[in-house]
């Protein structure tokens, strides 16, 4: 697999790839300071660096923004990355692109879309929709139900009741507990999680 990113995110991508024995065939990130991963060295990436369509491609990086520029600019046979202690239902849906790290749970009939990142100890129950490019941190809890929009980032520790909707590129402050509705591009705290800010909608792609 070729793994895009050279940060500590790329490390733990890297290693659930080797936990499952899949060949790491490259790393490629654009910042020049990163130089090796576990021995692996870490390529520069230009703006046409090409991506061999034989060859399955993870991006291991922690923005959302940012993934999906790189999945706009960057066609490739993007495929998902599980790790071994993670529970992740047959009866769930994982999209191109998608990492799932240690001790996560996706259970049954959860949609989880493209290049999302499940991270360590994050449970996502029965009948959840995850947009693309969305990002749920360590620990946080998605009840049945809960959808969110494109973008959107849950912070650690987060809890949202059942039925909760989160807005495309909003963000979910760390271990705030989400009692209503979260708007498009709102950044949301504190238990009940109230907004305090919205993000900038031009600094986000279409």
């Amino acid at each position: 697999m070729i793994v895009i990113g050279g940060s500590g995110h790329a490390k733990v991508i890297v290693d659930i790839l080797m936990l499952n024995g899949v060949e790491v065939e490259r790393i490629v990130d654009a910042n020049p300071r990163y130089e090796e991963i576990f021995g692996i060295p870490v390529e520069q990436m230009g703006d046409k660096t090409g991506l061999p369509a034989a060859v399955p491609t993870v991006i291991a990086i922690g923005s959302n923004r940012v993934r999906k520029r790189i999945a706009q600019e960057h066609a490739a046979n993007y495929g998902t990355a599980v790790h071994p202690a993670a529970t992740v239902s047959r009866y769930s849906t994982l999209g191109a692109g998608t990492v799932v790290m240690a001790n996560a749970v996706v259970n049954p009939d959860a949609v989880v879309g493209r290049h999302c990142i499940i991270n360590t100890g994050a449970v996502v129950d029965h009948d959840c929709v995850l947009e693309d490019f969305v990002h749920i941190s360590p620990k946080a809890v998605l009840p049945g139900k809960v959808t969110v929009r494109e973008g959107a980032h849950i912070g650690a520790g987060a809890a949202l009741l059942p039925g909760i909707s989160v807005g495309k590129w909003a963000t979910v402050g760390a271990g705030a507990v989400v009692v209503r509705d979260v708007p498009d591009y709102a950044v949301v705290v504190g238990n009940p999680a109230k907004p305090i800010n919205f993000n900038d909608p031009s600094e986000y792609p279409d």
